[in-house]
Order: structure tokens, then sequence, then C-alpha cells
């Protein structure tokens, strides 16, 4: 019983400090100028559904929380949402928002369009300068998102510039993340 009892007791404390800990993209790019790091964006709208899978099996996998949360600044951007952004001396905003709209298909913000993102949920990271590195289109898993949150992380993305270099490295590449 008492086993029963420490177990549970492990179970609901990982769980409270495996969830990530979204800010905005303009929090995630004032904290870039006093530490410097990558960037990890969840470019989601309110009505995708494989927005909201991420959400339940990838973005709360406490493998993933732990690692996003260390490794980088995660934000969350809706791509259809309302929010301000200052990015690169430029204020992007979604001018056709409608707020009546909410929950359904909207005016993409002009920062989503700008990073040219065309599918939901797209993830886009950034260095610790703020320029995008690669965006990654549509549904991952845990373990299919974590080749590219290592790849960017260690920066062994410089060194993949062929098709060849990213077929090796992903024929190499050992994951450890559990679903």
């Amino acid at each position: 019983m008492k086993y029963i009892y420490l177990s549970l007791l492990f179970l609901v404390f990982h769980s409270m400090h495996s969830q990530i800990e979204w800010m905005t993209m303009n929090e995630a790019l004032e904290a870039q100028k006093s530490e410097p790091k990558k960037i990890f964006a969840d470019v989601y709208t309110d009505w995708c559904g494989p927005c909201k899978m991420m959400d339940k099996n990838t973005f709360s996998n406490p493998d993933v929380a732990e690692y996003v949360n260390t490794h980088f600044y995660p934000v969350k951007f809706n791509a259809e949402g309302a929010e301000k952004v200052d990015y690169k001396g430029f204020e992007y905003t979604n001018p056709n928002y409608k707020p009546e709209r909410k929950g359904k298909r909207n005016a993409q913000h002009f920062f989503a369009n700008a990073l040219k993102v065309s599918a939901y949920p797209t993830v886009v990271f950034f260095d610790e300068e703020s320029n995008v590195i690669s965006p990654v289109v549509g549904y991952r898993t845990p373990e299919q998102l974590e080749i590219y949150l290592k790849m960017i992380a260690t920066d062994a993305y410089k060194e993949l510039k062929t098709q060849k270099a990213w077929q090796k490295y992903q024929s190499n590449f050992q994951g450890t993340f559990k679903n």
C-alpha cells in the first residue's frame, strides 16, 4: 500500500512539472535579449484538429515538455489570432481578425504569413538571434518531434546541408522519448 501511495505521489508530482511553459512571441523575443536561447514556436489555429491532437498527445508528453522547457523559449502562437507581434523592427497584426469568428476559421495573422506558414500545425524554430531556422509542418508524435528538437538544440542542423546528410543523420539518430 505504501508503494502504491508513493507511486501515485510521484506521478502527480511528475505530471505537475511536465508541462510546457508557454509564452507569447513577444515574451520570448524579450527574454532572448537578456538570455539568448532558441525559440520553439507552435503555430496553431483554434479550429485545427491535428493542432489539438499535438497539444494532447505530443506537448503533454513529459519527455517533450522537459526538453522544450530546458532548451527553448516555448511559444504558442495562434496563426489566426489578434496578438500583436514586434519582430525585427516591424509590428505584425491581424487587421482582418473577426472576434465573432473565434474558434472558427479566421483571417491569417501577418506574422504567420511572414513565416510562410500555410498548414497547421507548424512548429517554427528560431535561433538565438530570432532568425528562422526551420519550420516543421504537420502533426508529430513525441518520437517524431524528438529528432527535430535535438537537431536544432544541438546545432546539428548547421551540418545538414544536403538530403544525403539529413538521411544519414536520421539513420544514426537514437531517440529516447517515450510515447
